[in-house]
């Protein structure tokens, strides 16, 4: 017996040096002060993999490339939600390849990145890109028991035809499932702004879930003079027709919201993009 307790004291010590000498670290980097950044993608080009950019370079160096491309209307970093590439703060050279090969050079523009979270819109590439606050820190609408809230934050990326960018305010909205009626989505925004981020009520489909709802979107254009009206755009059949679209929405998460593509042109003809934020 007083030989197993001896044996059972030394490998107790044992084990307490061995974990003392061995501690378990992680490689990380600070990233307080570092320029956080999702690249969008919304030049107006056919959604086919010739169009996707294949290398994607920042300030000189490999962010991505053809075995995660950016596809056309979309971002990265991708594969996860809530992920940002981190840069120093300052000008930001971006460099963007389309091919194969990764060879041929279609984007090259420089920005100003500061300190935090933003998001990075390239619609055209010949022009800088627009740069916004992402808004974070995020601030959850807290209930006692359950919510009805999703963020939707929408952009103003509509070009008329090739080179020329919309110049209609655009008001969106969603069509509340308790009263059937439209609900506007923030303000009016132009070319190149946004809404930021602004709740969306979402009546769980089914009760007992962590609650979701396919909604209904629509979108209004409000001329020079203040006239609002539908927005009609040009159909792949050459017809317009009033702008309408779905998309499931889950109460908790936050939505990238962006039109873009061409309102008076069949190819590529304008849609609302999504890009999970949270």
């Amino acid at each position: 017996m007083k030989i197993n307790k001896y044996l059972s004291l030394v490998l107790a010590i044992t084990l307490l040096v061995s974990c003392e000498k061995n501690k378990i670290e992680y490689n990380t980097t600070d990233i307080a002060d570092k320029a956080e950044f999702q690249l969008h993608y919304y030049v107006p080009v056919t959604a086919v993999a010739a169009n996707n950019i294949t290398k994607v370079e920042i300030n000189g160096q490999l962010f991505a490339n053809n075995k995660a491309p950016l596809t056309t209307y979309n971002a990265i970093p991708n594969g996860a939600v809530g992920r940002f590439y981190a840069v120093d703060p300052g000008t930001v050279n971006i460099k963007m390849y389309t091919g194969t090969d990764m060879a041929t050079l279609v984007y090259d523009q420089n920005t100003t990145l500061t300190a935090g979270k933003q998001n990075v819109f390239v619609h055209d590439f010949i022009q800088v890109p627009v740069v916004f606050s992402n808004d974070y820190p995020y601030t959850p609408n807290a209930t006692g028991v359950t919510d009805s809230t999703a963020w939707v934050k929408f952009y103003n990326f509509l070009y008329e035809t090739s080179g020329a960018p919309s110049g209609k305010k655009l008001q969106y909205q969603y069509i509340d499932s308790r009263t059937s009626l439209p609900v506007n989505i923030g303000q009016p925004v132009s070319f190149g702004e946004t809404t930021g981020w602004q709740k969306v009520t979402v009546v769980k489909s089914v009760n007992i879930s962590s609650g979701s709802r396919l909604i209904t979107f629509k979108m209004k254009e409000v001329d020079i003079n203040g006239v609002i009206g539908d927005l009609q755009i040009r159909g792949t059949s050459g017809s317009y027709a009033a702008y309408s679209a779905t998309a499931t929405l889950f109460i908790g998460r936050r939505y990238h919201h962006t039109m873009a593509g061409f309102r008076a042109v069949a190819s590529p003809n304008s849609s609302v993009r999504i890009f999970t934020a949270l």
